[in-house]
């Protein structure tokens, strides 16, 4: 039961970590032309920007609470609890900046909140293996490579929010590896410690695919707007975590009746991201505050 707590706990702080950070890249991606879509140069010219930059220190504070979370419980729990990141960075960032929480933020995060809760009771997922047998990344990641690669073609035939949305799944479908493949390198510390951790594949290949999933989701957030991005990330990289974890850690959740509650939590998350991703504290829209009063 503490572990499970301890989880969720974390979990919670990458959701908000991921959240903050979504929005503070966006804001530096606006700045970027659509020249440098999908060209190195465009990193190059967000790494020049203070705002980027500590989106980036976020991502990193992300990663590290996100390996506790994971280590601690299964991955078909954790994962899920991130959708309430972009709920929980919209009423920080309305309390931060002074900015008074109206209806739509409001309904958007009960929206999200219900959602979850709905989807995690009826789900109820049950821990299975802490490790995969080598073997089985095999197919695993063709088919993941495979999908992306779908997804990256069928995006540059598009552009706008279309393009959006495409590489915003891509890059959910990196994060949602990230995370498979961080569980199983995990599993090798408690088993071997630091020395088995530096040995394994799966650590490299966590960093390989994080990258990966960060670049997509840079290009995606220049693309178009965060409401086109938003929901296919947060929903994407729940959805195909939950994949991974039944697939590759004999993870087991409710089926049969259990499906149609399962489905309502769905529509209620996708709803709720869509309302919060078009508010202006999401876009990063809004006004300056006004001048201070001269005394």
């Amino acid at each position: 039961m503490m572990g499970r707590v301890i989880s969720v706990l974390f979990a919670v702080l990458t959701a908000l970590s991921n959240g903050s950070a979504s929005v503070l890249q966006r804001r530096a991606a606006m700045e970027v032309p659509d020249s440098d879509a999908m060209r190195l140069s465009l990193m190059t010219r967000l790494v020049r920007q203070k705002v980027w930059l500590a989106g980036i220190g976020l991502v990193i504070v992300a990663a590290v609470c996100q390996a506790i979370a994971l280590a601690t419980g299964p991955i078909a729990v954790v994962q899920p609890i991130f959708v309430i990141e972009l709920p929980l960075t919209l009423l920080v960032a309305g309390l931060v900046m002074r900015v008074r929480t109206d209806a739509v933020v409001w309904s958007g995060v009960a929206a999200v909140t219900a959602g979850l809760a709905l989807g995690m009771a009826a789900a109820a997922p049950v821990e299975g293996r802490d490790t995969v047998e080598d073997f089985a990344w095999i197919p695993a990641l063709l088919v993941t490579g495979v999908f992306e690669a779908g997804l990256i073609v069928a995006a540059l035939r598009t552009r706008g929010n279309a393009r959006a949305a495409l590489l915003g799944l891509a890059a959910a479908c990196g994060y949602a590896l990230t995370a498979a493949l961080m569980k199983d390198a995990m599993a090798n510390l408690d088993d071997g410690g630091v020395v088995a951790l530096l040995a394994s594949w799966q650590l490299y290949a966590t960093a390989a695919a994080g990258v990966g999933a960060l670049f997509l989701l840079q290009n995606a957030l220049q693309a178009g707007s965060l409401v086109a991005v938003q929901p296919m990330l947060t929903l994407g990289d729940a959805l195909i975590s939950i994949l991974y974890g039944v697939t590759l850690f004999d993870e087991e959740l409710r089926t049969g009746w259990w499906l149609l509650p399962e489905l309502v939590a769905l529509a209620l998350i996708a709803t709720g991201c869509v309302r919060l991703a078009r508010t202006p504290l999401a876009r990063g829209t809004l006004a300056p505050p006004p001048p201070p009063t001269p005394r």
